[in-house]
């Protein structure tokens, strides 16, 4: 008898410490079965403490050419003054100067939209997918508003990859040159980005 009540006391014991370290969930009667999100500590995740990046890049459009890094994909059969509804997808180079060839450091990987009807304004989604350094497969995710002819354009960075996991911020767009021959554009980003 007593090695019965020492068994199942520890089995007791044993089922109370899983079931409160979150390893066994119990729901009561009337439950919705919405408890599929918990909090987690930091550390057990890797998550050091956080801090703030600021890096200047260089992005080029480059519409012309056989070599072009922005193709259109979808044009309206209706076009406006603005451009509203043109689509690009983009395969940017990001340098760490303005010259096309200076030191590559990524790629900016994503689409534009023409989304305005009364300004040329983009919606831009994309990834700076660095190749370069530490920061080498690492990721951080742009998507916003862009009024092309502001003279700085703020959007918010949404997200990241690698070193940049759980990224947010932002970024600062300025037109260095735009060639309005052949639409290629040279744009300096200045990022702003909080990161573990």
């Amino acid at each position: 008898m007593a090695g019965i009540l020492l068994i199942l006391s520890s089995e007791f014991i044993l089922l109370s410490l899983l079931s409160s370290s979150g390893f066994i969930q119990c729901t009561g009667e009337g439950d919705d079965h919405d408890d599929f999100v918990r909090s987690l500590d930091r550390e057990v995740m890797g998550l050091k403490k956080e801090k703030l990046s600021h890096f200047r890049i260089y992005w080029h459009d480059i519409v012309s050419g056989r070599n072009a890094t922005s193709i259109r994909v979808v044009q309206p059969s209706n076009i406006s003054a603005t451009g509203f509804g043109i689509i690009s997808m983009i395969d940017d180079p990001l340098t760490q100067g303005p010259k096309l060839s200076s030191k590559m450091v990524g790629r900016a990987q994503g689409f534009y939209a023409l989304s305005s009807q009364e300004e040329i304004g983009l919606l831009m989604s994309m990834n700076f997918a660095f190749t370069q350094g530490k920061y080498n497969g690492s990721t951080i995710t742009v998507l916003g508003r862009n009024i092309v002819f502001n003279k700085v354009r703020e959007m918010p960075v949404v997200g990241g990859s690698g070193l940049f996991r759980f990224a947010r911020g932002y970024v600062k767009a300025r037109t260095h040159t735009f060639n309005q021959k052949t639409g290629d554009a040279i744009i300096e980003y200045t990022c702003y980005v909080l990161h573990y």
